[in-house]
């Protein structure tokens, strides 16, 4: 059976999110939009009563829970999953984007963030609930590598915030370079953070 193309609602929240992290949400108009997505330009306003403000809060929220989503794959395809092993996975996707495609694209959700965290207070809020459904699942897995706890969620933190600065610097310089050395820089301190979890007790065999 073949997958069900999304609708056009789907279609114009990913378009959004595709073109905001080109151009930013200022330059990434309705109409661009509707026309990126393949859908009726009428159907906008029936499927965002409330604006662009909420397809692009749509937008951001979507862009939150596909980083999220992405932590497990990233950890399903790696031999030896490690702290270090995920960031270097999570730090992969965009330089390979980088060598493919140039560097026109950055993250929906930081670019939401600059353009509008003081303009438009409902916009700030996807953003951070955006970064929250990233940075969940991602503390959530350091838990599973190994990493205590109460620090698994500021080592996410720390992933997610040294990932946006490397994107944006690997963009300014159109160089992928910030991204390798952010890989190399802090998988060390990743990994020592995470501390092997015990063995599971055999059963002891009974002497009789």
């Amino acid at each position: 059976m073949t997958e069900a193309r999304p609708g056009p609602r789907e279609r114009m929240v990913f378009s959004a999110a595709q073109l905001i992290r080109r151009h930013g949400v200022a330059a990434t108009g309705m109409r661009e939009v509707a026309a990126h997505a393949g859908a009726p330009r009428g159907s906008l306003q029936h499927y965002f009563p409330g604006g662009k403000e909420q397809l692009v809060n749509e937008a951001v929220q979507w862009a939150g829970r596909y980083a999220g989503r992405r932590i497990a794959r990233f950890l399903a395809g790696l031999d030896e999953p490690t702290p270090s092993g995920l960031f270097a996975a999570m730090a992969a996707q965009w330089t390979d984007e980088y060598a493919a495609d140039g560097f026109a694209a950055g993250c929906p959700v930081a670019a939401a963030t600059v353009d509008c965290a003081t303009s438009a207070d409902a916009t700030r809020q996807a953003a951070a609930a955006a970064f929250t459904a990233w940075r969940a699942p991602l503390a959530a897995a350091l838990t599973d590598l190994g990493v205590p706890a109460g620090r698994a969620e500021p080592l996410a933190t720390l992933m997610i915030s040294t990932l946006e600065g490397a994107i944006l610097l690997a963009r300014a310089e159109h160089d992928t370079a910030p991204l390798t050395t952010a890989v190399r820089e802090l998988g060390p301190l990743l990994d020592a953070a995470a501390h092997p979890r015990p063995a599971r007790p055999t059963e002891q065999a009974r002497t009789p």
